[in-house]
């Protein structure tokens, strides 16, 4: 995998339903190097603190095949990188597999190496109605969950510099990992059988799984066994 875009914004205060809404969903591409900090990229911000940006929520990642998805499902729309507020958008199967999907390919605790800095990916993006203020549309949000095209977020473990064309690789993986797609497939799942509850226990296990998350999926657990 590469990074084909970097993109960074900071929060810009927009209209929405006669409402001012603050928001750091817009990043535009940047050219040249850009500094991976613990927190975030130099130059991006995030609005709302409470559930965006932070150490499990550094960087967000979108795969550049999602794009010619959406320009099936929005035609006529225009789609500059990182119109889905994400800040590095990736070209390439993880696995080199062209059947597989970054969500699929990508599991919790899969660490790359990206420039001079260190990433482990964290958890899939769940949108919040921002993303629906972006598109001008509210049932985005639901498009973008039901479509399973989640991205997903990185904690920086090394910082360093990024830019376009840096390899996106691969090198260590918790045991544990659970991909992204079933991680998202989990979250919205009505009923738990013997298949999820696997899965859920075996998440549970990874390290790096934000512990929000982890109490998600210890609830669910619960309800399943009751």
């Amino acid at each position: 995998m590469r990074i084909v875009s970097v993109n960074v914004g900071m929060p810009r205060e927009v209209l929405w339903h006669g409402r001012n809404v603050t928001t750091g969903i817009y990043k535009e591409p940047v050219d040249g190097r850009v500094v991976m900090r613990r927190l975030n990229l130099d130059g991006d911000g995030q609005a709302d603190l409470t559930v965006h940006g932070g150490e499990y929520k550094a960087v967000y990642c979108y795969a550049l095949a999602h794009y010619a998805y959406w320009k099936r499902e929005l035609p006529g729309r225009e789609l500059p990188m990182g119109m889905f507020g994400e800040n590095f958008t990736i070209d390439g199967r993880a696995n080199g597999g062209a059947d597989e999907s970054l969500e699929d390919a990508v599991h919790l605790g899969d660490v790359f190496s990206v420039g001079s800095a260190e990433v482990v990916v964290t958890q899939p993006r769940l949108p919040c109605y921002k993303l629906g203020v972006k598109f001008g549309s509210d049932d985005m949000v639901k498009r973008f969950l039901a479509s399973g095209r989640s991205g997903f977020y990185v904690a920086v473990t090394r910082e360093g510099e990024v830019g376009a064309g840096d390899e996106f690789k691969r090198i260590g993986r918790d045991g544990n990992g659970v991909a992204v797609s079933e991680i998202t497939r989990l979250y919205v799942a009505k009923r738990f059988g013997e298949v999820e509850i696997s899965s859920v226990r075996r998440a549970l296990l990874v390290k790096i799984l934000p512990e929000s998350w982890k109490e998600y999926f210890r609830e669910r657990l619960e309800r399943a066994s009751a």
